[in-house]
């Protein structure tokens, strides 16, 4: 069972690997000559060979005494990283240093082409270019204002009332975004699956795109998930599967009536709920402005209040892990 005593860490490992991908050998490229390090010589670079492809790189946290017997897992959104996770773009610590002060170990993921997974050439192995997240974008889709009022000089007064994002760390928060390719979900989720049977049953908790890879996989192997927490999901899948036998979380921030893609989002996901609990699913549905917790933009792991939107995370996680009696 849960206690306060997980308040001090004591950490038995930090490491990380690469989970899934594969070979792939290209030929008929050109050698090149490159100067490919500062100062030196040129030299002659062959691209013809073998490409690992397809990986996802997964950092992890393991305590001498974690609280919880199974691990909580992190994936990220479109156009980012595990760094979702680590810290807000004002400095305080992110959900990751939250959960494992709460006695979890910790698994941070970088998808497939994403941050430490690495690339791989395109269009020789990807097969288009990726596309690039601009501020603007952000600013709109994160809900962080309205989509005209992106400007330098009223960012502050143009932002949504009460909002609890940090906006005067908006280009610091854009430093993190990266390339993404849209056409990549396959790959990800064989890596994603990879990473999950290597370390056993998770708890997982996702973002935005990587929400929806969430209810994905655990309606195909809902054997890998402890129970699924999906932070604003961008959309859901057509086929629930086995997903009900997995508890579901879903957590949503405010302004979403005010965009329409949004609006979009949800009631996709809201039709995916009711299929959930039609077939008497654990779903519960945590609507922040429902229970007066306001002003939470699309990131509320990066909001002021972080701490107290994840204790509501935490609180259902230990709930659910009570009523399985496996702690």
């Amino acid at each position: 069972m849960y206690s306060e005593k997980q308040n001090q860490i004591s950490i038995s490992e930090i490491g990380s690997f690469f989970s899934g991908g594969r070979i792939i050998t290209l030929e008929g490229q050109p050698t090149r000559e490159v100067q490919v390090a500062r100062n030196a010589k040129p030299r002659f670079v062959d691209l013809n060979g073998d490409y690992v492809t397809g990986q996802a790189y997964v950092q992890f946290t393991r305590q001498a005494k974690p609280v919880f017997d199974s691990p909580l897992m992190f994936w990220h959104g479109g156009a980012m990283t595990g760094v979702t996770w680590e810290t807000t773009p004002d400095g305080r610590p992110g959900w990751q240093m939250y959960f494992l002060r709460k006695g979890f170990d910790t698994y941070v993921c970088d998808a497939v082409e994403r941050g430490r997974a690495g690339w791989s050439p395109y269009p020789e192995i990807y097969d288009t270019s990726p596309i690039f997240r601009t501020r603007n974008e952000a600013w709109s889709l994160f809900r962080f204002g309205p989509a005209s009022s992106c400007k330098d000089e009223n960012r502050l007064a143009a932002s949504f009332p009460e909002l609890k994002f940090p906006i005067e760390q908006l280009d610091y928060f854009c430093s993190q975004f990266v390339p993404r390719w849209t056409d990549h979900g396959a790959i990800t989720l064989d890596a994603y699956y990879a990473a999950v049977e290597k370390i056993g049953p998770v708890w997982l908790v996702a973002h935005s795109q990587g929400g929806n890879f969430a209810l994905e996989a655990a309606a195909k192997h809902p054997e890998l998930f402890r129970g699924v927490v999906v932070i604003e999901p961008a959309s859901a899948p057509a086929d629930i599967g086995n997903a009900a036998q997995v508890p579901h979380l879903f957590v949503w921030g405010d302004y979403i009536g005010g965009s329409e893609t949004w609006k979009g989002y949800r009631a996709q996901v809201d039709a995916y709920v009711a299929q959930l609990q039609d077939l008497g699913g654990n779903v519960e549905v945590i609507d922040l402005p429902a229970l007066g917790i306001v002003g939470n933009s699309h990131v509320p792991m990066m909001d002021s209040n972080s701490d107290q939107v994840a204790d509501q995370v935490f609180d259902w996680i230990k709930r659910n892990d009570n009523e399985s009696g496996e702690n």
